[in-house]
């Protein structure tokens, strides 16, 4: 669990995905289009892989645990919250209080 935090405080915005998960392709793109450039680990590639997505889940991501976001080091979950909070115009603030988005 210390890895997964270690890594998803060292960028504005970190994604654990997996390369072949439909979701995880879309919550990347809508970044993408932000204008933000996410730190993304796609753990079906990493040798901890399983470890890490495990410790995700201890980490509170629920529901399906990928793609698991974190902006400024925090949490904020998976596909569902991101989109969430991307229709209800906070993601754009978080983005920006992380220092993700400059305007």
């Amino acid at each position: 669990m210390d890895c997964v935090l270690k890594l998803a405080s060292q960028r504005a915005v970190v994604i654990f995905s997996k390369s072949t998960c439909c979701m995880c392709h879309a919550i990347k793109r809508l970044f993408y289009e932000q204008g933000v450039s996410p730190t993304v680990y796609e753990l079906d590639e990493l040798v901890n892989g399983r470890e890490m997505e495990r410790a995700l889940v201890r980490l509170g991501c629920s529901g399906p645990t990928l793609p698991a976001v974190f902006v400024g080091g925090k949490l904020v979950g998976s596909s569902k919250n991101v989109l969430t909070l991307h229709i209800d115009g906070s993601l754009k603030k978080m983005l920006k209080d992380a220092g993700a988005l400059w305007l």
